[in-house]
């Protein structure tokens, strides 16, 4: 079974295009979203409709509930509202609609697995589980959330963390940003997660994406969001 998972596409719908282009040749069984479809560009409509007209089965991210959240403070307001003001109202109510976590199960050599797709952490729409976190902290994690396998996003940041206990493998993997990246990349970035039923191991694969990098920038310069968001885009922090 290949699952493809992407997440924090912040409205980034020239990177969500190549997403697609490049997945459609991966073949994957099933595709999921882990949250953050819109905030910090200007095409949120159209990443939402792409996701929706696909049945793609998603997640709300920490981003995505702010469509009826107050923001935090002024400076936040001035920067941010207009990626949420043009958000169409049937698009508003898809966002809130949308679950916290997706489970599967399957078996691996005749053991049943649990995997738990988040936006953040189990606990949290907004916590960081991050690859430097105590290693007893990341265990606490995955045995409250009854989880062998935790695949999440909301850092931008993709890494694989293999912990063991009593003999038995957790993977914590973070899935990185589509749209948005902050690890010096500027690609998009989305797992192709593969479970072999007759392997003890999953095979995890990050994907990278090119797309216009730039053409997005511009866009952004050319909106009422803040500049900055532009020269983040192009060099992916």
């Amino acid at each position: 079974m290949k699952i493809a998972l992407f997440s924090d596409i912040h409205a980034n719908v020239l990177a969500l295009d190549a997403f697609f282009a490049d997945v459609e040749q991966q073949k994957p069984d099933t595709i999921y979203c882990l949250g953050d479809l819109v905030g910090y560009h200007i095409w949120p409509n159209e990443v939402i409709e792409a996701i929706k007209s696909r049945r793609i089965a998603t997640l709300a991210g920490n981003h995505d509930i702010k469509v009826k959240l107050p923001f935090e403070s002024e400076s936040e307001k001035t920067a941010s509202k207009y990626a949420y003001d043009i958000i169409e109202k049937q698009h508003r109510e898809y966002l809130l609609s949308l679950p916290h976590h997706i489970r599967l199960s399957f078996f691996i050599q005749g053991t049943e697995k649990q995997m738990l797709m988040v936006h953040a952490s189990p606990r949290s729409i907004t916590e960081y589980i991050l690859p430097d976190m105590d290693e007893d902290d990341v265990d606490a994690i995955m045995v409250e959330a009854k989880a062998d396998i935790l695949c999440f996003g909301h850092s931008h940041k993709p890494y694989h963390r293999v912990i063991e206990r009593d003999g038995k493998k957790k993977h914590i993997i973070n899935i990185g940003s589509l749209g948005k990246p902050k690890d010096g990349d500027i690609r998009g970035c989305y797992v192709l997660l593969t479970v072999h039923p007759d392997s003890s191991e999953i095979e995890v694969a990050f994907k990278r994406v090119e797309y216009d990098v730039e053409k997005a920038a511009e866009a952004l310069i050319q909106s009422p969001l803040p500049n900055e968001l532009a020269d983040r885009l192009r060099g992916a922090y």
